[in-house]
């Protein structure tokens, strides 16, 4: 199997990847970043590019799965018009990349309460990404709605303040299908997802994003 991965340089992305390396099922790897990871493996390739300018790398979305887990935050990317061009329309662009060159499976990592309805700007720039791509003729897309994320050594205060509440909660007993997420697990649900012999489009969220269905 071939994966394609966009968002390798993130805490998930960063699991995925070693996961997908130490896989035996996964004969190429093919990563699509901004600089030179400084990664080497026999069966690794890091494709750096400019993602502005798709006209230069949509004929080299080309394998087995696109994973999608690319993502940044209003205060990384400095205003919500950089954050959407980010994490809607550089995943849209690739996800309509493979799709065009014939990639059949696809699994993209949303988010909990994704709405393309909300009047949260999060919420709905996740759920009109989700909408958007189920529109793209893969034979499989899977969609993860993973509640918050553990990220190892992550600098997001507000994700931070985020995760100690919920795990509060958590230890009085209360939304435990919320419980945090730590991102190794996540990355292990998308390959498993990459796996599954179910075509058409599949929603993962709560107790299916720590026990997807088994392949």
């Amino acid at each position: 199997m071939h994966a394609l991965v966009i968002g390798a340089t993130g805490a998930t992305g960063k699991d995925l990847v070693e996961q997908l390396l130490a896989d035996s099922e996964m004969e190429q790897v093919s990563l699509f970043v901004r600089r030179d990871l400084g990664l080497r493996h026999d069966k690794l390739h890091a494709h750096t590019i400019d993602f502005d300018r798709p006209q230069h790398w949509h004929q080299l979305v080309k394998g087995d799965v696109l994973f999608s887990c690319l993502g940044t935050t209003i205060k990384a990317a400095g205003s919500q018009d950089k954050q959407w061009k980010v994490d809607y329309d550089y995943q849209y662009q690739f996800a309509d990349a493979a799709s065009a060159n014939g990639v059949p499976r696809y699994v993209l990592v949303s988010s909990t309460g994704a709405d393309s309805n909300s009047r949260v700007f999060y919420s709905r720039m996740k759920g009109q990404l989700e909408e958007a791509v189920k529109k793209l003729p893969f034979d499989a897309i899977t969609i993860l709605q993973p509640p918050i994320l553990d990220r190892k050594e992550s600098d997001r205060v507000g994700e931070k303040f985020g995760l100690k509440a919920i795990q509060l909660v958590n230890k009085l007993g209360l939304a435990k299908s919320q419980r945090p997420l730590p991102t190794d697990e996540l990355a292990a649900t998308m390959i498993r997802a990459a796996k599954d012999n179910t075509t058409g489009i599949t929603v993962w969220s709560g107790e299916d994003v720590r026990t997807p269905h088994q392949v």
